[in-house]
């Protein structure tokens, strides 16, 4: 299938003509790659090439570097691309420095990187924010320079962003619990443009690739990890994949247009649970996990009054799924057949089965809904 007529999540991005850009784990990598490489060989490598867990192998150019003793530093500006996000122009510093045999891989919050101070996330409580995919993209990285030039791979990484914690006021790290900064995120290394009016043309776009394909079940889905997911639980080709990111308004009213037998919405589960609640732009900056709605979901699968209140005021949805894992209560499932019954709703009765699959951020199910048909809430 050639471009002009591909689709799934490459296509769409293509479509869109947005220029795409590097998540801050990305960044971070680079930096601890050069840096540990001029703790072992004395020169820093610039720029600096890493392999992205898709096999993308980007170069960055140095900001800044230093070397001194037992540690090294090496800095990267952000680019994000077209995507407007607050980390743009950022500069990620990662300072390197040789620990003890056996020591393995520390990692630290420098300056402008956050602290975990709550429950709910998916770091214990007294971490450095930096998420376990860039944390494994580091490891990987320290692993191959210390093969290459015969270190022994256990070193301290300092992760810190120049004005990272003015930035993250502009966050939802402080409501989070995330306190001092920025969270080092990415899970495929890339930022995704979201420019509203081009990716909602781009989604429309891959539904009629899809039904021009002659594919009768496509699956909406929030972002990379879903999309895996999706192919695993369906083994969907790619092009019967829509990166709806956080429009899942524009999946619905598209497809109510242009029907396909079969429609899988697969997406995290506090994103999803913005959906059950009525919200079609799951974007964090404009719709919020509602726990009060999460405490009724979990009265009404047979939580008692206590754990409803610990759901109420739990930190991140992904905390409120986990008091109710905890106590037997199928919180995940719950929210999956809410959010498939407001799809239908969007649907309005066209004739498409729809069902709902709910993850967290490794990827595994946490909620499933049984699928429905159309006009089946009339």
């Amino acid at each position: 299938m050639s471009p002009e007529t591909g689709g799934g999540r490459s296509a769409q991005l293509k479509h869109t003509g947005l220029r795409h850009g590097w998540t801050t784990g990305a960044c971070a990598t680079a930096a601890t790659t050069a840096a540990y490489t001029a703790l072992l060989t004395g020169d820093f490598p610039d720029p600096v090439t890493i392999t992205l867990p898709k096999g993308q192998t980007p170069a960055f150019a140095l900001a800044s570097e230093a070397l001194s003793g037992g540690e090294a530093m090496a800095g990267i500006v952000k680019d994000a691309g077209d995507d407007p996000d607050v980390t743009h122009g950022a500069l990620v510093r990662a300072t390197v420095r040789l620990l003890p045999p056996g020591s393995g891989v520390v990692f630290r919050a420098g300056p402008g990187v956050g602290t975990v101070t709550r429950p709910g996330l998916p770091l214990d409580v007294g971490e450095p924010a930096i998420n376990p995919v860039p944390r494994q993209m580091m490891r990987d990285h320290v692993a191959l320079v210390a093969g290459r030039h015969g270190g022994s791979g256990d070193v301290e990484i300092t992760v810190s962003v120049d004005h990272g914690e003015e930035i993250a006021r502009s966050t939802w790290n402080p409501r989070l619990g995330i306190l001092g900064g920025l969270s080092i995120l990415g899970t495929t290394g890339i930022v995704v443009p979201y420019s509203c009016s081009a990716w909602i043309d781009s989604i429309r776009r891959g539904v009629d690739v899809a039904r021009a394909a002659g594919r009768t079940h496509v699956a909406g889905c929030t972002g990379s990890t879903s999309e895996r997911t999706v192919m695993s639980v369906y083994g969907l080709p790619e092009d019967a994949l829509l990166d709806m990111g956080d429009f899942a308004g524009a999946v619905l009213k598209y497809v109510r247009r242009h029907p396909v037998d079969r429609l899988t919405i697969c997406g995290g589960f506090a994103k999803l649970s913005k959906l059950a609640a009525g919200h079609l732009d799951l974007h964090s900056a404009r719709s919020q996990v509602d726990k009060a709605f999460l405490a009724d979901l979990a009265r009404a699968g047979g939580a008692d009054e206590e754990l409803a209140a610990e759901v109420s005021t739990a930190n991140t949805g992904l905390a409120a799924l986990q008091l109710c894992r905890a106590a037997g209560v199928p919180l995940g499932d719950l929210v999956a057949a809410e959010a498939r019954d407001q799809a239908l709703g969007v649907l309005r009765g066209a004739p498409v089965t729809v069902d709902v699959i709910c993850i967290d951020r490794a990827g595994t199910v946490v909620g499933r809904s049984s699928p429905r048909p159309g006009g089946a809430l009339e």
